[in-house]
């Protein structure tokens, strides 16, 4: 398959929203090297597990696997798996029949079923129980599932494509996930780049979004200064891509870039190595942080911190969590991801550094 045949896929047609080729994979020989690989396995019929941090764009490399497969005229299937309670998860993968449980009024297929013929995209894998392990590893073996309540199992042709911002093996070690399921989802395995490790793509995307937006939202934004440029491609983006697409949006709307500034020194910054708070003196000297910027910021970072000891007193189970915050469970999730946090315990989790700091070493591209 040529290198442009990603390029030039339907995607553009049938998913919207969707960078070309040269904007999804940038500059860099890490993207460049799953471009490549993607080109690759998309055509064979082989799990593939996304790995990369929250907002690098594992969705829209699930998406791309897809659409240049055989398989790209079939459904694209997506389910969340936090998402959705464990105890409704498994109706929502397979399916039920007519009265297997109080409220089954009616036969309902799963998304392993719909997505027959195609692809079906399990984001944040991590997040399954181990019943619901054994079935998903029952299908990749097989081929085959049963419905809740059914008394025969059923065929079915998919492709699995699995997502995670978490390090499988570490959860394998500690128990959390099936080592046989492990070896199943990870035939390939495509870590996406964190941003900050992409920082020469930034004026790309930058002028990607801007165009977008200003097509989208009819405005007429120009593209940022040379010293605002810097600032971005200075900043941590612990959001990853999606934080800079967001921050892009607000600035086509509003139009100027001191949004760009102000949503910058807003946002917390990675702790010292005693796991103290610490900004940058820039922020001072030009006059782009104030005193109620920098004491926000602070306060997002104890937030932050008092989430995580939180989670780590409770076992990083977020119902009890949020009772003892006395948050709802929805608003304690919000405030995990836009803290940076993982959404369930993670081996290491001595600090908030610990946490959302990338592991550079664990990168690994196979074919």
């Amino acid at each position: 398959m040529a290198s442009t045949a990603i390029a030039n896929s339907p995607l553009s047609q049938s998913l919207g929203h969707m960078p070309p080729a040269e904007i999804v994979f940038g500059r860099t020989k890490a993207m460049s090297d799953i471009r490549q690989r993607l080109e690759k396995i998309a055509a064979a019929n082989v799990p593939v597990l996304v790995e990369g941090e929250s907002g690098t764009g594992k969705d829209i490399i699930s998406r791309l696997i897809h659409r240049n497969s055989p398989w790209e005229r079939g459904p694209f299937v997506k389910i969340t798996c936090p998402a959705i309670p464990a105890t409704l998860l498994e109706s929502e993968l397979f399916g039920y029949e007519k009265g297997a449980f109080t409220g089954a009024y009616g036969t309902k297929p799963g998304r392993v079923e719909m997505a027959h013929r195609g692809t079906l995209f399990l984001d944040e894998i991590s997040e399954l129980d181990m019943g619901l392990q054994a079935k998903l590893l029952q299908l990749l073996q097989e081929g085959q599932f049963c419905r809740i309540g059914a008394n025969e199992d059923k065929k079915v042709e998919v492709r699995v494509v699995c997502a995670t911002n978490r390090h499988l093996d570490q959860e394998v070690e500690a128990g959390r996930f099936r080592q046989d399921l492990y070896y199943r989802i990870n035939v390939v395995n495509l870590r996406v780049s964190p941003l900050r490790e992409r920082v020469e793509d930034i004026p790309d995307l930058v002028t990607y979004f801007v165009d977008l937006y200003n097509d989208k939202y009819n405005a007429r934004a120009r593209v940022v200064s040379p010293a605002t440029m810097r600032r971005l491609q200075s900043y941590h983006w612990p959001g990853n891509v999606r934080e800079l697409e967001n921050m892009m949006k607000r600035y086509v709307i509003l139009g100027s870039e001191e949004v760009l500034s102000q949503a910058i020194a807003e946002q917390p910054q990675p702790a010292n190595g005693n796991g103290e708070f610490f900004f940058d003196p820039e922020m001072l000297t030009n006059g782009s942080m104030s005193l109620k910027g920098l004491t926000k910021q602070a306060t997002r970072q104890l937030e932050k911190q008092i989430i995580l000891k939180a989670l780590q007193v409770h076992n990083w189970n977020r119902k009890r969590t949020a009772v003892a915050l006395r948050i709802s469970y929805r608003a304690l999730l919000y405030k995990i991801r836009d803290a940076g946090l993982p959404l369930g315990r993670s081996r290491a989790v001595g600090s908030v550094d610990e946490v959302v700091e990338s592991d550079a070493s664990r990168s690994r591209l196979i074919v």
